[in-house]
């Protein structure tokens, strides 16, 4: 994968997490229902993109600190392992959301860093993160001159890339939703986004470890 494809895969999937409800927008859109207002489903999302790149930022930080310890081929099998094993894991388990509609900024923030954490948001992006340039030529392989490995500035790059996508979905799904449809579209019809995240999850994993096994 080229860096142009991997930066446009980190805002392909900043646009998938936008449209997955369980990733904010149906909370967003709950409180703005709530207060009446549409400022309030846009207000909502600002500390929801703060918790969901938190926690990507924590697995890209991972990633970056284990990439001077391992082997490229070894961490990508390692990476491939563990999305498939949590891919089956969101499969089985599957997903139950708590919390009241009496928040705040940090209550929004933590919320959403809990969810993407335990969705493994972070997770489904080291496949891509693998293939970015994180040497000083940008040869995308790590050695010692490397530091950490990733840049900081590459690494602040990848989340900000995929959570402004990520972001930019979930104000237009939730103000549609808000503005036409309302929450009742949600009990007529609706497509088991957990179950697709669980598939992705596991056929991300799988494609890495084709990829890496090679």
């Amino acid at each position: 994968m080229s860096p142009a494809w991997a930066w446009a895969a980190l805002a392909g999937l900043g646009a998938f997490h936008g449209l997955n409800p369980a990733m904010g927008w149906l909370f967003a859109v709950a409180l703005g229902l709530q207060r009446q207002s549409r400022v309030a489903v846009l207000w909502s999302l600002l500390p929801i993109g703060l918790g969901h790149a938190l926690s990507v930022a924590f697995v890209v930080a991972l990633l970056a600190l284990l990439r001077t310890w391992l082997d490229l081929r070894w961490l990508s099998l390692l990476a491939a392992l563990i999305l498939i094993g949590f891919g089956i894991y969101r499969f089985a388990a599957g997903h139950r959301g708590r919390g009241g509609m009496q928040v705040g900024a940090v209550d929004l923030t933590l919320w959403s860093f809990l969810m993407a954490t335990g969705h493994g948001a972070g997770l489904m992006l080291v496949p891509v993160l693998l293939r970015l340039p994180i040497g000083p030529d940008g040869s995308g392989h790590a050695g010692h001159s490397a530091g950490l490995g990733q840049s900081a500035s590459t690494a602040l790059a990848a989340v900000v890339v995929h959570t402004a996508a990520m972001l930019g979905v979930a104000a237009c799904v939730g103000v549609l939703v808000y503005d036409w449809f309302g929450l009742g579209f949600l009990r007529r019809g609706w497509i088991n986004l957990d179950l697709l995240w669980a598939l992705a999850l596991v056929a991300a994993g799988v494609i890495l470890l084709v990829g890496a096994a090679r």
